[in-house]
């Protein structure tokens, strides 16, 4: 497959309430966290840009945003083409983002193959993320009805994040693609230590699959999902729903998960999380190690101190 020929969605329309603590002492406002520098001198927005250009033509990197945060994104995508910024009039979750986003892509590049990737994300070792990514585009490019997801290795037994339970074996080369068999939201401790020991995947929420395939996940778990939107209005009629519980948690037929090398992946949601990860992988970023953590934080910061002693 010519790596050229796909297309990425960087999803940036989220209002980053849970890290507010800790961003409104940073910026001084609400500013939501993937237009604020919290570590390494760049915005969240501004790394995953940069960390996915060696993978995907920056020429076909569509943002998905919200209209309330014209004044942070404009900055920050002036060299942008305007045909590649989807501008959502509000924030009604994933699955409005991704239908407005295919619905663009769409209208100027056929069916391609399309991956989404969400701003709150850090790779400790990007290269080893990177292949995961030119892989799972090549796997997509020939499994046209199939959405891979690419899974990473629990390290603990985290209650706050998604998880997948990969089934068979799909491919016949060395590549680690499964099957689904099922996802788990937010399980509960005793679940999640369940999980981790069978070798169960964390769901980064980062996937990819022909446009197609997205739609007809989308038509078969959310029937109104694509009623009457169009390239010029993608929003017309776009309901709010979470794509991974909606839509992905019902399609499991048509998934297969990519398990990611040991990449060091840390999704940076929450306060605690991004402590955890600033301390871990000695980021570059005093602020955030300065404000108090909360009393909220200690479950999370003691079983990933448990983690990395095991």
């Amino acid at each position: 497959m010519n790596q050229q020929q796909a297309w990425a969605v960087i999803l940036a329309g989220g209002d980053g309430t849970r890290l507010r603590p800790i961003t409104r002492v940073i910026t001084g406002e609400d500013r939501p966290k993937q237009f604020c520098r919290l570590y390494g001198g760049k915005t969240l927005l501004a790394g995953t840009r940069a960390r996915l250009a060696d993978a995907i033509s920056p020429d076909r990197t569509v943002y998905a945003v919200v209209k309330a945060h014209e004044r942070y994104y404009a900055p920050e995508l002036a060299d942008v083409h305007p045909s590649r910024i989807v501008v959502q009039p509000v924030n009604r979750g994933t699955t409005a983002a991704i239908v407005a986003s295919l619905r663009r892509i769409r209208a100027i590049a056929g069916n391609p193959v399309v991956g989404f990737f969400p701003t709150d994300h850090h790779y400790a070792r990007e290269s080893k993320f990177l292949e995961g990514v030119l892989r799972t585009l090549a796997i997509a490019g020939v499994r046209h009805e199939t959405i891979v997801l690419l899974g990473a290795g629990a390290e603990y037994p985290e209650t706050e994040y998604g998880w997948i339970e990969p089934g068979e074996t799909l491919s016949r080369r060395s590549d680690p693609l499964f099957g689904v068999r099922r996802f788990w939201e937010k399980p509960t401790p005793q679940a999640a230590a369940a999980l981790l020991v069978s070798g169960c995947l964390w769901n980064t929420f980062v996937m990819i699959g022909r446009a197609s395939a997205f739609e007809q996940a989308l038509a078969a778990a959310v029937p109104n999902a694509l009623d009457g939107t169009t390239a010029v209005d993608p929003h017309a009629a776009v309901t709010s729903a979470d794509f991974s519980r909606d839509v992905l948690a019902n399609s499991t037929a048509h998934l297969a998960v990519y398990q990611l090398a040991d990449v060091g992946w840390s999704d940076l949601g929450t306060p605690a999380r991004l402590r955890e990860a600033v301390a871990r992988y000695a980021l570059d970023s005093h602020d955030v190690l300065r404000i108090p953590a909360k009393p909220a934080d200690a479950p999370l910061a003691a079983s990933a101190a448990a983690a990395r002693l095991r």
